[in-house]
């Protein structure tokens, strides 16, 4: 059975770090494209960054380039997302996602989804 866990949500005050993790199983990823999306209340699902299976190429929403770092460790089966300089806006749901084939800020095009990780980032 495929299993997406996220974790490392929380709160955090406006300019802090948080590191989000997604722990993968129930088969190997390394030829997935990892991608994080988020959705904050009453808003639609959001792009928010995507590497890709080599970990060589990443793709970031523009809201976040620059702030916010994907990475991927294929022998961990694990994928993380490093925000930092966290604003208000940044408040919502985190989701790990992945797939074979993806167009990498389109969610349609992902396979498999984590439950969510609540990142609360107050001012």
């Amino acid at each position: 059975q495929v299993q997406l866990v996220e974790s490392g949500g929380g709160l955090v005050q406006a300019g802090g770090s948080l590191r989000l993790s997604c722990a993968a199983s129930g088969r190997t990823f390394s030829s997935y494209v990892m991608g994080w999306f988020r959705q904050a209340p009453g808003k639609e699902r959001e792009f928010v960054a995507a590497i890709s299976w080599s970990g060589g190429s990443t793709y970031y929403a523009d809201s976040v380039k620059g702030r916010f770092t994907i990475s991927k460790n294929n022998a961990k089966n694990t994928n993380y997302l490093q925000m930092n300089s966290l604003k208000p806006e940044d408040t919502a749901v985190y989701y790990c996602a992945a797939g074979l084939r993806v167009n990498a800020g389109s969610s349609s095009t992902y396979d498999y989804w984590g439950q969510g990780t609540q990142v609360t980032v107050s001012s």
